[in-house]
């Protein structure tokens, strides 16, 4: 049987149809979250300042003067001293609706147009899978679409645990867009039968491990960045500044710098140990295949490098001289290793797992 053969065309066709209809669901979805921000109420914007202010006055100490009996009794001021940036008392954001009932109708529009297109996608990948009685995980366009679907389906896990969790809609979409978009063009690959050396269970372990770690490092990512959007922010505010009417308007219904920085703290530290396990598993994989557990690959090398830098950003977030913006800056740098291991090291870089069946002409093909 030749693999063409091997090949179910008619679901591997269903496959694309569905991933682009999925690209067009989620294009409404982004216009829905653009509509949320925009038109969402800015009437309680100001709390952060109005937070800030009040906390400015307590810092100055007073000295109480009593009488009693005649004695004067001086009462001991009560002092109250910032906590570092990132961790002042300010509240966090109403959303990004703006916490008004128009904005709050185009973010549950939003949210439901995300859930249709979750399904389409998934179904895309489930069809691709199918087409060849596989795990879909076999090439870069493969491993794009799963990732994003993985991706979203995080979202919407962590919607359902949490209620102000909507901010992260419109970044999540705009990438999943993007990332769809690099797979169905530059990184397209026909429906195909794996190469032997895929041929194994740990490709179900390591690679579906790969994936969900990587979807839950973005979601990290994410909401790191806007945490120094937002710090610089209430810095600003902290310090006296005016921050523009956009800022002002985008920025004050974020959580606080705080609940961010907490929040992207958590969910890297909660992976962790799962990436750990992905190193070890490929380890293990790599003694099957190859007959060596460990053979500093490219792929190999930058997952440990990876590991190293999430690590680093663990401990010094754990670090009192390392929390706040310096810790942030870490775990962006290790988000940037890890989206090297994802892109550059299978397009760019030679090596045992180059299964990405994209080279430097493919992309020079489409004007990269």
């Amino acid at each position: 049987m030749t693999l063409a053969a091997a090949t179910n065309e008619h679901l591997a066709d269903l496959s694309n149809t569905l991933i682009y209809s999925a690209m067009a669901v989620y294009t409404l979805a982004f216009f829905a979250y653009i509509a949320e921000w925009t038109f969402g109420s800015r009437s309680k914007v100001g709390r952060t300042a109005a937070a800030l202010t009040t906390t400015k006055k307590a810092e100055v100490p007073a000295v109480t003067v009593k009488n009693a009996g005649g004695t004067a009794v001086l009462e001991r001021p009560k002092v109250v001293v910032r906590a570092a940036a990132g961790s002042r008392d300010v509240p966090d954001g109403p959303g990004a609706h703006g916490g008004d009932e128009k904005g709050d109708l185009y973010g549950r529009i939003a949210v439901s147009l995300t859930v249709l297109a979750f399904l389409i996608e998934f179904g895309g990948v489930l069809a691709r899978a199918l087409s060849v009685q596989r795990a879909p995980w076999g090439n870069m366009y493969e491993f794009n679409i799963t990732f994003s679907t993985v991706a979203v389906g995080v979202y919407l896990t962590l919607l359902v645990l949490r209620k102000n969790i909507r901010w992260l809609g419109l970044p999540l979409v705009t990438s999943v867009l993007l990332d769809l978009g690099l797979a169905v063009t530059v990184l397209y690959t026909a429906s195909d039968q794996l190469v032997p050396a895929l041929h194994s269970y740990w490709l179900y372990i390591h690679v579906s491990t790969a994936i969900l770690c990587g979807a839950v490092f973005y979601v990290g990512a994410v909401s790191t960045l806007l945490y120094l959007f937002r710090d610089s922010y209430e810095n600003k505010l902290a310090g006296g500044g005016k921050p523009g009417r956009f800022a002002t308007s985008v920025l004050e219904r974020l959580p606080a710098a705080a609940s961010l920085d907490k929040f992207s703290y958590r969910v890297n530290a909660a992976v962790f140990p799962l990436w750990t396990f992905t190193i070890i598993a490929g380890a293990i994989w790599a003694g099957d295949a190859w007959g060596r557990y460990w053979g500093w690959d490219p792929k190999e090398t930058w997952s440990f490098i990876t590991w190293v830098a999430y690590a680093g950003y663990l401990h010094a977030r754990a670090t009192a001289g390392w929390k706040g913006r310096k810790a942030a800056y870490l775990a962006l740098i290790a988000f940037g290793c890890w989206l090297f291991n994802y892109y550059g090291v299978n397009i760019f870089v030679s090596g045992k797992h180059s299964y990405a069946d994209v080279g430097l002409s493919a992309l020079q093909s489409v004007g990269f």
